[in-house]
């Protein structure tokens, strides 16, 4: 009543049939023993081909049979007859069986250059895809330098019309200073500015941040509220009414505690 499935079934582990051994009595000739020759994986178990096999096998079994005896040289003309012409059939049968093969053969041969024309048309198919890539890719750069060429001579042309008359100008403080982007707020290095240079004049230089001694008295001019850190403890909640009840929130706490442990 329980079935039961190991890791190696049986079927995984079976060998080829096991064939017993057998004994012929004298005197016999077994049909079976024309299938000797067909063993497993090589005719067996067999198809349509092994039958044909057998069923020939039977007809020309059946056809010795009737073979007439060589007691007479008529007996011997007709029996030759009779061989040449079951030869003759053999023949034909052979040459059919060569054509079925060289059909088989002549259509696997047929697949294989289809299945290698059809690689080699992906292949070409994949490299003209690469090859149109690059030439998109090269395209998008160079579309992209015109505009960046088209666009910074456009600027050249507008910086170069605002003053066609090349009147004198004088200069405007408040507009520089109301404009972010002006030489007052960002100069330029192309003009002899760097920004860069003279930065130390920048840091901070102070005796109460560069000696120790300063520092000390930067600590004793600190107020003590600064230094000495003063905490209050919290006061406890009331879960209490005055009239004695317990406050829904203390009974949310209550639960919410029972829940989180």
């Amino acid at each position: 009543t329980v079935g039961t499935q190991t890791d190696y079934r049986d079927g995984e582990a079976q060998t080829d049939p096991y064939s017993p051994e057998y004994i012929v009595p004298s005197g016999s000739v077994p049909e079976l023993l024309t299938l000797a020759t067909l063993t497993w994986g090589r005719g067996l178990p067999a198809g349509l081909a092994e039958v044909e096999m057998i069923e020939r096998a039977r007809e020309k079994r059946a056809w010795e049979a009737t073979l007439p005896s060589m007691d007479s040289a008529s007996q011997i003309a007709k029996r030759r007859k009779m061989m040449d012409d079951m030869e003759r059939k053999e023949w034909a049968f052979r040459e059919k069986e060569i054509e079925k093969l060289q059909e088989v053969r002549l259509e696997v041969l047929k697949k294989l250059l289809q299945r290698r024309e059809k690689n080699q048309n992906e292949l070409d198919a994949k490299r003209l895809d690469d090859h149109w890539q690059n030439h998109q890719k090269a395209k998008e750069e160079k579309m992209k330098k015109i505009q960046h060429d088209c666009a910074l001579m456009l600027r050249k042309l507008i910086a170069k019309r605002k003053n066609v008359m090349g009147k004198l100008e004088r200069r405007d403080i408040i507009k520089e200073y109301t404009d972010f982007a002006s030489q007052t707020y960002a100069p330029l290095s192309r003009i002899g500015y760097f920004p860069d240079n003279h930065s130390e004049r920048y840091v901070v230089k102070n005796i109460y941040l560069s000696t120790f001694a300063g520092l000390c008295e930067l600590e004793a001019s600190l107020p003590d509220s600064v230094t000495q850190v003063k905490i209050k403890a919290p006061k406890p909640k009331y879960t209490t009414t005055e009239t004695g009840y317990i406050k829904r929130s203390a009974r949310l706490e209550v639960e919410l505690a029972q829940v989180h442990q």
